[in-house]
């Protein structure tokens, strides 16, 4: 059972997430708070194992409380859900000892994805925040040599990659900062424009046509 804490100043939100959190059965809201000051003097009588908070909150923001939960309270994993989307704000919640980071907008499956992967001792950023990054690393990246065209998108290349390197769908997530349900539709994508039948037969098809050169 992964034991949660919600801090919001926002008690609608809150209230909604409760309600996402009590249809899955291996998750259990173990307490509330409005700001990173009421978490921190519930949190001795009230253990968690993950925290679920935002960045911009009256009184002890939430990068202030990540940093004492990560001084005070090491074994306690902070997932940061925020509407601040820049890379500067990520950086500094992840530098502060925040396991991972998800947009308020981001659907309730990677929210609950999130929360298991930090459990579980993983960083976690949402699909939207970990594309973006990666279009601004390509854009910033050189133009290389043309290689040999698989028709697959460069996610699709990067994710094909991954596989032929021998990494399950969980741990090319966890490499590239998204869900395992989106690492698993690329992946059948991949297999339907290829014709591979299984992944052995995708592995051996990419390395014959110089794809992964």
């Amino acid at each position: 059972m992964i034991r949660l804490f919600l801090v919001d100043d926002h008690t609608v939100l809150r209230h909604g997430l409760r309600a996402l959190f009590q249809q899955e059965a291996t998750m259990q809201v173990v307490g509330e708070a409005e700001d990173g000051e009421q978490l921190l003097a519930q949190l001795p009588t009230t253990p968690c194992d993950v925290v679920l908070l935002d960045l911009h909150m009256p009184g002890l923001d939430g990068l202030a409380t990540t940093i004492r939960l990560h001084a005070e309270y090491p074994d306690v994993r902070v997932l940061v859900l925020s509407m601040v989307d820049n890379e500067r704000a990520i950086g500094q919640a992840l530098a502060a000892g925040a396991s991972g980071y998800v947009l308020k907008n981001a659907g309730h499956d990677e929210i609950i994805v999130g929360v298991q992967a930090v459990a579980a001792g993983r960083r976690f950023l949402c699909s939207e925040l970990g594309l973006s990054m990666l279009d601004k690393v390509l854009v910033s990246t050189p133009e290389l040599p043309a290689k040999p065209t698989s028709g697959l998108s460069a996610r699709e290349q990067e994710i094909l990659r991954l596989v032929a390197d021998g990494l399950t769908t969980a741990q090319i997530a966890d490499k590239l900062f998204t869900s395992p349900r989106t690492v698993e539709t690329h992946r059948q994508n991949i297999m339907e424009k290829t014709g591979a039948k299984n992944t052995a037969a995708l592995v051996k098809t990419a390395v014959s046509k110089g794809w992964l050169a």
